[in-house]
């Protein structure tokens, strides 16, 4: 998946002869817009290569996982495997002052979505994709498991 995912950032660079910019220099919410696109588009992959499913479904699922709260949930428990690079980044996306807000979310969780976001477009425009599915992975395989631990407590 790496392979092809990268195969189209070159492609998309060719066709619209796209010159790299240098990512320092992009607003933590520029990063995040792209990035939430990602991180939806990596979900909702994951979802549909899982078997062929009714829309609403697949919907209700994405949701579950896209959340303001997933997000946040997520970040959190990525920051031990993260790079001084990546906390970076995600503290800039988090930190950045957003006009909106979720409508589901407590501030707290849609900030800290919003730097997951920023990490995730960070990395697409990086070209890193490798590295944006290994922090998902990752942060589904904790989440499952930390689940599973509720469940056995209770």
């Amino acid at each position: 998946m790496e392979k092809s995912i990268d195969s189209f950032v070159e492609y998309l660079k060719e066709e619209f002869q796209l010159e790299d910019q240098d990512l320092r220099t992009y607003s933590p919410l520029t990063l995040a817009y792209i990035g939430d696109s990602i991180f939806d588009l990596v979900i909702r992959t994951l979802l549909v290569k899982h078997g062929n499913c009714p829309p609403q479904k697949l919907h209700e699922r994405a949701s579950k996982l896209v959340k303001a709260s997933a997000q946040a949930e997520m970040i959190e428990n990525l920051m031990p495997v993260l790079s001084e690079e990546e906390i970076t980044i995600y503290k800039r996306g988090r930190n950045a002052k957003s006009y909106t807000k979720a409508k589901n979310a407590t501030v707290a969780d849609y900030r800290k979505a919003t730097g997951l976001e920023a990490l995730m477009g960070y990395l697409y425009l990086k070209e890193d994709t490798k590295r944006i599915i290994e922090l998902i992975k990752t942060g589904l395989d904790m989440a499952e498991s930390q689940k599973k631990k509720g469940q056995e407590q209770a």
